[in-house]
């Protein structure tokens, strides 16, 4: 029985699973929002604020090179890591946690998922806006000819 058990499995073996984690994560950083499921949502987002975590920390030069260190062994690229320290760290600089944000989707149309989207708080990311083409259309006058 998994009584009180707090582990996320996702229907993936180990390796599949810690290879997945830090790809999110790591696209999260890069991309500032990432459209997935709810489940990987919540088990991503610990992971995703320990790296913010580590990308504010300062003091002597040792500690900064080992956190970057500790960060570079967990993200995929090196430019990832050149984010995390140079414009992510220093944003949550005096935030105490809560870096992330999840917001819920809706449904995905082929399985039925219930989708989320995971972003850093204070993005500036602009959201798209839908193209009405219909509208568009009427509004626009009629040249007389």
């Amino acid at each position: 029985m998994r009584h009180q058990r707090a582990d996320w499995k996702l229907g993936r073996d180990t390796a599949h699973r810690r290879s997945l984690l830090r790809n999110l994560v790591t696209s999260l950083i890069v991309e500032e929002r990432v459209k997935t499921t709810v489940q990987k949502a919540k088990f991503m987002k610990p992971f995703a604020e320990r790296m913010i975590t580590l990308g504010k920390r300062g003091g002597a030069p040792e500690q900064i090179l080992h956190a970057r260190r500790q960060a570079a062994a967990f993200l995929k690229t090196p430019a990832a890591v050149q984010k995390l320290f140079d414009t992510v760290g220093p944003r949550f600089g005096n935030r105490d946690g809560g870096y992330t944000r999840i917001t819920r989707l809706g449904h995905r149309k082929g399985d039925g998922a219930d989708l989320a989207m995971i972003e850093l708080v204070g993005s500036d990311i602009k959201k798209r806006e839908p193209k009405d083409k219909k509208k568009e259309k009427k509004a626009e006058p009629q040249a007389a000819g």
